[in-house]
C-alpha cells in the first residue's frame, strides 16, 4: 500500500461528515434555528480528525519528507497552497466556532454567520481533497522509492496511534481549568 491510500479514505470520512454539516445548515437555514451540539461534533471532527489528524500527517510527515526532495516548481507552488489552505481551514473553523458562541449568548443574527462559515468548510473541502486526491498525491509519489513509501506509511500508522492519547490528555487537560 502506498501512503496516498490512508490519506485518501480519510477524504472520504471528511466528505461524509461535510455531507451531513451541510445537511444540518439546511434544515437551520429553513427552521431558523441550529443545533449547538451538531456543530460542536461537527468542530471537534473538523478540528482532531480532518485539521490534527489528516492535515497533521500532511504536515508533519509528507510535506516534510518533500520539502526534502527536488519538486517541480508546479508541485511546489501546489503544496504551499495546500498549507495555506489548511490554514485557512483552522481560521474560518475558529470562526464558527466564535458564532456558536454568540449564539448561544442570544445573538440571533450569528445564525446567518453559523451557516455562512459552516458553508464555506462543506465547499472548501472538497475542492481542497479533489486538489490532493487528482492533482498532489500520485505525482509526489513519484518521488519516493518503495523503502521511503513503506516508512512513511509506517510513519503514519504510528502518527495515527498517538492521536488518541494526544486528543484525550488534551480534554483532560481543559477540564482541569474547570472551577467546580
Amino acid at each position: 500500500m502506498k501512503p496516498i491510500g490512508p490519506l485518501m479514505w480519510e477524504h472520504r470520512l471528511i466528505e461524509k461528515m461535510l455531507g451531513f454539516l451541510m445537511r444540518h445548515m439546511d434544515k437551520a437555514q429553513a427552521s431558523k434555528k441550529v443545533s449547538p451540539v451538531i456543530i460542536d461534533m461537527a468542530v471537534d471532527f473538523v478540528r482532531t480528525y480532518a485539521d490534527r489528524t489528516h492535515h497533521g500527517k500532511e504536515e508533519e510527515i509528507l510535506f516534510r519528507d518533500l520539502a526534502k526532495k527536488n519538486l517541480t516548481p508546479e508541485l511546489k507552488k501546489t503544496m504551499q497552497e495546500l498549507l495555506d489552505e489548511h490554514v485557512w481551514g483552522r481560521k474560518t473553523t475558529a470562526q464558527l466556532v466564535a458564532a456558536k458562541e454568540k449564539y448561544l449568548s442570544g445573538d440571533e443574527k450569528s445564525l446567518a454567520r453559523i451557516i455562512d462559515f459552516a458553508r464555506q468548510l462543506g465547499a472548501f473541502y472538497p475542492r481542497h481533497i479533489e486538489k490532493e486526491d487528482k492533482h498532489f498525491f500520485y505525482p509526489c509519489q513519484e518521488y519516493f522509492s518503495k523503502d521511503e513509501q513503506e516508512k512513511m506509511l509506517a510513519e503514519f500508522w504510528e502518527f495515527d496511534r498517538k492521536m488518541i492519547h494526544e486528543k484525550y490528555n488534551k480534554v483532560v487537560e481543559e477540564y482541569s481549568l474547570l472551577t467546580f
